[in-house]
């Protein structure tokens, strides 16, 4: 067992903490990144980006990450293969965190990236199918089917939300409900019915989905809710809006969290409640969830951090004088 100190510690490398490292170790904090169950994030599990700047042909996410991980250690991040598993945040700083292996890691400032997983349903295809077909991001993939039919599973604000934005691209949207009501706001409820190009399944639930000869998805397998009976539905593409799993597990107790678990922030700021600890990406993102806004997320922890040091360290001298 080996303890890791550090001016800045970092839980998560995806986007947001890894443009976090970047800073924080351009401004000499000499970070430690500590990668977690999924290193590089959930884009690491998407093929075709195409709307991260900077870049006029489509990229692949996982290179993507390589390329900010090799950033990163480029200009002093050190990287760490463990798995935080406790953290003690009770006493101020410095932080401390133990990993899986038994290691100790502790770090003057704490930067929170541990992101969020899309939920989905479970069901006979859709493991197979996600990226060639099915998809959990609208904003993120819905450029891909412009002109084609698609549908979105879901009756929450996210569902909604999802199914008009694919209107800027489809003409023939079907929203998915397994009851005959949808939970999201009048609002959006309202904007949803008075849009022509969507319509909408009631207590039906996905049950399949069904590749075609050329391996994508061809159409979608439906239950009614109420009579059992089945049904198919040809789309292009599909999209699961059943909502988010932010990875706040290990700081209940111990960060204000919202009904949802996404970890609370002051707003326009990546500011826990806890001085020195500080949140970015999907973790206390769950309005815009791009990879894009959790690296801008991770940037403001990283300059906010190297704040915290700078008038920590300044009150100190003065103490000592």
């Amino acid at each position: 067992m080996a303890t890791h100190t550090t001016r800045m510690l970092i839980i998560g490398s995806g986007p947001a903490g890894l443009s976090a490292a970047i800073y924080g170790a351009r401004a000499g904090m000499e970070p430690i990144v500590v990668q977690g169950l999924q290193p590089g994030g959930q884009l690491t599990i998407t093929t075709d980006v195409e709307n991260y700047p900077g870049f006029r042909e489509v990229i692949q996410g996982p290179w993507l990450m390589q390329e900010m991980q090799a950033q990163a250690e480029h200009v002093g991040t050190r990287m760490m293969w463990d798995t935080i598993v406790d953290i003690d945040i009770s006493g101020g700083s410095p932080f401390k965190a133990i990993g899986d292996s038994g290691d100790e890691y502790v770090g003057d400032v704490l930067v929170i990236a541990t992101g969020a997983q899309a939920k989905w349903l479970g069901v006979e295809g859709e493991h197979a199918l996600s990226g060639k077909g099915v998809s959990a991001c609208a904003t993120c993939d819905g450029f891909f089917y412009r002109g084609k039919k698609v549908a979105v599973i879901g009756g929450g604000n996210t569902a909604v939300e999802e199914a008009l934005y694919l209107t800027n691209h489809s003409d023939d949207v079907t929203l998915i409900h397994r009851r005959d009501e949808l939970r999201s706001e009048k609002i959006l409820q309202d904007r949803l019915f008075a849009n022509s190009k969507i319509s909408t399944l009631w207590n039906k639930a996905v049950t399949r989905f069904v590749a075609g000869e050329n391996g994508t998805l061809h159409h979608l397998e439906l239950t009614d809710t109420v009579t059992g009976e089945t049904s198919t539905l040809e789309v292009d593409g599909a999209f699961v809006a059943i909502g988010h799993a932010p990875a706040t597990e290990l700081f209940k107790g111990k960060l204000p969290m919202d009904e949802s678990g996404y970890l609370l922030v002051e707003p326009g700021t990546p500011k826990t409640s806890v001085p020195g600890v500080f949140a970015c990406g999907d973790v206390m993102d769950h309005t815009y969830r791009q990879a894009i806004t959790a690296a801008g997320t991770g940037c403001m922890a990283a300059l906010d951090a190297e704040r915290f040091l700078a008038h920590r360290d300044f009150e100190k001298a003065k103490t000592r004088a």
